[in-house]
């Protein structure tokens, strides 16, 4: 904090002595301006909220530590990721403005277009596109798509989730069937990660799994990949978006994206979008989330 009234005025000063009425001027102007560069945040300034699902590998905490410093430095303000454990707590943080902003799937976008606004999409491979992939068991060499798996256990990632339950679950109504009747057993593992994990441990003879988590870990943990086979990959989708709520206002709004947008173009922006194995972001037409909204009706026509 700077000192104000005469207190800074004798700061500036110094040991000066009988001034002149215009250096003093000056000297005064210069303190004032030091103030307005280096003044902190101010409290009315309350933080930029983040919320982030499962999307976000388990194991990123530096990296998120790091890419909020990011923000925060170009944004000028703090800023807040709130992570949670399901898709539908980032949900209502969402709808109930408990949040600015969250990085969510697809399918509950498309469900809440109407109090969702998309603000950005990542790009993924240079596309915002990203696919789901039907895992196995390395071991298994036989399984060729999600019907051979009829009165097996299987593993979704979440209700919420295109890639991790959507998706599959049209595949077998279309097929006349559905999750609850093809296998013997199903749960949700509440993130893409962990159903890698429970395919590659044996827990499950089959996994639904989002298909940019699946190589992401390829990169940063292949022995785990390793252990799981991809037996299909879905037609591409629009990438998971990030969507503004109520609570953010258009000048919140400008300067993420802004932000987001400019990450490619300075060292230690896309340093972080390589940890996080995107290209950067885009601004996408929401239509691009029209084929999730197909797969929604569909299944619940079928139900």
């Amino acid at each position: 904090m700077f000192p104000t009234g005469n207190a800074a005025e004798r700061e500036c000063y110094g040991s000066v002595t009988r001034p002149k009425k215009r250096a003093r001027l000056w000297a005064l102007l210069l303190c004032l301006a030091l103030s307005v560069v280096v003044q902190p945040v101010t409290a009315s300034e309350r933080p930029l909220r983040i919320g982030l699902t499962p999307v976000m590998l388990e194991d990123q905490v530096r990296f998120l530590d790091r890419w909020r410093g990011y923000l925060e430095q170009r944004l000028g303000r703090e800023v807040q990721f709130l992570r949670r454990n399901s898709y539908g707590e980032v949900i209502e943080l969402a709808l109930r403005g408990r949040i600015d902003f969250a990085w969510l799937c697809g399918f509950p976008y498309y469900q809440h277009r109407d109090a969702l606004d998309l603000l950005l999409t990542p790009l993924y491979n240079g596309e915002p596109l990203y696919r789901s992939y039907l895992i196995v068991p390395a071991s298994d060499l036989e399984t060729g798509s999600l019907l051979d798996l009829q009165g097996g256990i299987f593993a979704y990632a979440d209700p919420n989730s295109n890639s991790g339950w959507l998706y599959p679950e049209y595949v077998l109504r279309q097929a006349g069937s559905s999750g609850e009747q093809h296998f013997q057993r199903t749960f949700y593992t509440w993130g893409h990660q962990r159903v890698v994990e429970a395919v590659a441990g044996g827990l499950a003879e089959g996994g639904a799994v989002d298909g940019y988590v699946w190589d992401t870990l390829s990169r940063i943990d292949p022995e785990l990949t390793a252990r799981t086979r991809i037996v299909s990959r879905s037609e591409p989708f629009g990438f998971p978006p990030i969507v503004a709520t109520s609570a953010a206002d258009t000048s919140m709004r400008d300067d993420l994206r802004a932000v987001l947008l400019g990450m490619g173009d300075d060292p230690v922006g896309r340093e972080l979008l390589e940890r996080l194995n995107l290209d950067g972001f885009t601004q996408v037409n929401s239509d691009l989330y029209d084929a999730i909204g197909a797969l929604s009706r569909e299944v619940a026509g079928h139900r």
